[in-house]
């Protein structure tokens, strides 16, 4: 596997042997302290260039980067449409991966601030510092009330889908209540308790991926009860978990902001589901 110093090199060579090339920006884990180094990292790069159009006419030119498990063309998977970039999301078979975007030069001020970039390369200086973003975007914020009371209603609302999935014994439709919407808001509270914890400074990562080294280790632990296979009892586990944990951390952030917490809809959702897990299959009412 080609090292770092080895990939950069080749990534900075080609940039600096081709004239159309004019910058080229550092995105993405690599520049985060968060991350954690290991070789699954990937390289997101974008070349800013002076000619788009040429750098599609001749989509050979990537080859200089080395021989491909696999491409992705994710621009040419979407409807046509009038587009300032193009990317190539490459794995090659030494296990490096690029994510490469093709920008062109003139729309180099609307690339969004949201994450950090490191210039490695700058042939004009045409990258402002409006182009060099912060982590910021990516780090929670306290809850407005109406974010509480939103989470927390769609949390108690939801969960009811994935129990109806269970006692009717559609098991991929309530994994997919309980692994989507159910564990969609528990994160987005879990967001949120972490970030009280931590002054707003800690991402959560993208799907929740720092939480083991975020969470106490209690919390932890019964996050990992929320996961679950394909017996249905395991499931039931699972969605029962994911209640207790998510009232654990709202909770906390109800009392630490002063918000309202639905105890009412807590009360009678949690009881609800209790009933439908011991619900008779041959049952003709619910109640």
């Amino acid at each position: 596997m080609r090292s770092e110093c080895e990939m950069l090199d080749l990534i900075l060579g080609y940039a600096r042997s081709d004239e159309r090339v004019r910058a080229v920006i550092l995105d993405g884990s690599r520049l985060d302290p968060d991350s954690p180094r290991d070789p699954f990292q990937d390289y997101d790069i974008i070349y800013v260039v002076t000619n788009l159009a040429s750098f599609k006419q001749t989509p050979n030119w990537i080859d200089v980067f080395g021989e491909r498990m696999i491409l992705q063309l994710p621009d040419d998977m979407c409807p046509p449409e009038k587009r300032d970039g193009y990317a190539y999301l490459m794995q090659f078979a030494d296990g490096n991966r690029i994510d490469l975007t093709i920008l062109a030069a003139s729309c180099l001020g609307r690339i969004p601030r949201d994450s950090i970039r490191q210039v490695l390369l700058d042939k004009d200086g045409i990258v402002d510092n409006n182009v060099i973003s912060d982590m910021s975007a990516y780090l929670p914020h306290p809850p407005e009330e109406k974010e509480f009371h939103d989470c927390c209603n769609e949390f108690w609302w939801v969960s009811p889908y994935a129990a109806k999935g269970l006692w009717r014994r559609q098991l991929p439709y309530a994994k997919a209540m309980l692994d989507e919407y159910v564990r969609g808001e528990l994160l987005k509270m879990l967001t949120w308790y972490i970030g009280m914890e931590t002054g707003y400074t800690r991402s959560v990562g993208k799907h929740g991926k720092y939480l083991q080294r975020l969470l106490p280790q209690e919390m932890w632990s019964l996050y990992l009860n929320t996961y679950a296979g394909a017996n249905e009892e395991d499931n039931w586990r699972a969605l029962f978990a994911a209640c207790e944990l998510f009232r654990m951390a709202a909770l906390a952030v109800a009392e630490r902001y002063h918000l309202p917490y639905p105890h009412d809809d807590d009360r009678r959702m949690y009881a609800h589901l209790q009933h439908i897990h011991t619900l008779p299959r041959d049952a003709q009412q619910i109640y």
